[in-house]
């Protein structure tokens, strides 16, 4: 049952959105709850999809779309997430560096959104367009839903847990 009391069901537009995208990145970090470091990376369809590879393409798209787009300075990134090695979990990172490596991703994201407003125009070094923050705060919320899809299954296939625990 849903609260009809809920503060963003009448919150201002920034708010909803904001709302909305953490809580897909609340269920990402919960479809890792309690699995060990081998299941996090095993690899479970034939193009190498693991559920800590998929948290590591989300920070390094969420550094991408809000922070060097909005003119922020990211963190260097230790893998090159233009080969795809944002996907995979095999760098000689650990588990515990990739959880921090979204956590941080996810900070810098919301200093960038709290410090703009939803019309403020930013440039990522790989489009040759401007985009709004509003813009990348929807294909935010687009991309990390479909990446938490992408690990329900992956983690019904490792274990058989299935659903999300925030409500909405």
């Amino acid at each position: 049952m849903t609260n009809p009391t809920h503060p963003t069901y009448t919150a201002d537009e920034k708010a909803v959105l904001r709302e909305s995208l953490d809580r897909h990145r609340d269920a990402v970090l919960w479809k890792l709850e309690g699995l060990d470091d081998e299941a996090l990376r095993r690899p479970m369809t034939p193009t190498g999809t693991s559920l800590l590879g998929l948290v590591k393409h989300l920070g390094s798209v969420e550094y991408g779309w809000f922070v060097e787009s909005f003119g922020g300075e990211a963190e260097p990134l230790w893998f090159d997430p233009y080969n795809d090695e944002d996907m995979r979990a095999d760098q000689g990172e650990t588990t515990q560096q990739i959880i921090d490596f979204y956590g941080r991703a996810r900070a810098a994201a919301d200093r960038v959104i709290a410090g703009r407003p939803l019309d403020a125009l930013g440039r990522p070094d790989w489009r040759d367009t401007e985009v709004s923050l509003r813009w990348v705060l929807v294909h935010m919320i687009e991309e990390t839903a479909r990446h938490a899809g992408h690990m329900d299954i992956v983690r019904e296939l490792i274990d058989g847990a299935t659903g999300s625990r925030r409500p909405a």
